[in-house]
């Protein structure tokens, strides 16, 4: 029966410090080397929580996986590979990270996302994308001047797309006359999504709108009506969403308190 685990490797990493432990507190003794019963208890939680039944079986399986390992790790020993350079970097890269995983998984603990964290996410990703969806065409100029010289022209009958394909610098719809498709405001800057959202089907805006991207001319394709996911078909994406952030917050605040040379 093969065992081989994360969680076995990293008992092995951490070394038989445990090896001089009662004999009630061993599972087996390998040329006069203790095998600790933790780690049997620990590799038996694994393998159950995969589904497999607390069976006498098991025990004998997982008991004799750990002789062989120990019968192996001596003979390692023996021949010197512990020493190698190569090795003991592989080794410490190891049991560092089954330590920072440990910490990281009492970090989720301790700042645990609850239920209305993840209800308030929610009723703010609704509120940001409100009730209606559009369809957005723009021209992206550097120029003040030139957004409205372009305003003009259009006004003065030259098409849309045109002027889009001829003289808009965003590369994304240049060549597709300035289209962007359908999305939701929230899902522009603030200066761009609230000019839109004034506009009613076919309009443009009259006067340019800048952003940190340049002047932007904005027209309103069309308009349709936006339904939000239901809460309970996204929640587990939600909740993921905020332990991974809270999990990069607290990076990011030790980072910034690290000395790095």
């Amino acid at each position: 029966m093969k065992l081989f685990s994360k969680t076995l490797i990293a008992m092995l990493i951490a070394g038989f410090a445990a090896q001089g432990a009662m004999a009630a507190d061993t599972v087996a003794k390998v040329n006069g080397k203790a095998i600790p019963q933790a780690f049997a208890d620990a590799l038996m939680a694994e393998q159950t929580a995969k589904g497999a039944p607390d069976s006498k079986e098991l025990r004998d399986a997982v008991r004799e996986e750990l002789v062989r390992r120990e019968i192996l790790f001596q003979a390692a020993k023996k021949a010197g590979v512990d020493k190698k350079p190569e090795v003991q970097t592989q080794v410490e890269l190891a049991r560092q990270a089954v330590i920072l995983r440990a910490y990281l998984q009492d970090f989720v603990k301790k700042n645990e996302v609850t239920d209305a964290d993840v209800r308030k996410a929610y009723d703010d990703m609704k509120a940001r994308l409100g009730d209606t969806e559009y369809n957005v065409s723009h021209i992206l100029v550097d120029d003040e001047a030139k957004a409205r010289a372009l305003i003009a022209k259009i006004k003065g009958g030259a098409k849309f797309e045109d002027i889009a394909k001829a003289e808009s610098t965003d590369p994304g719809s240049k060549e597709k006359g300035g289209e962007l498709g359908w999305s939701s405001p929230g899902m522009y800057v603030p200066a761009f999504s609230e000019a839109m959202t004034k506009l009613k089907k076919g309009e443009m805006t009259s006067e340019p709108v800048k952003s940190n991207f340049g002047y932007h001319i904005i027209r309103v394709n069309d308009t349709r009506k936006l339904d939000a996911p239901e809460f309970e078909k996204i929640e587990p994406q939600i909740k993921q969403r905020l332990q991974t952030q809270r999990l990069e917050n607290h990076i990011m605040e030790l980072r910034k308190a690290a000395k790095v040379e």
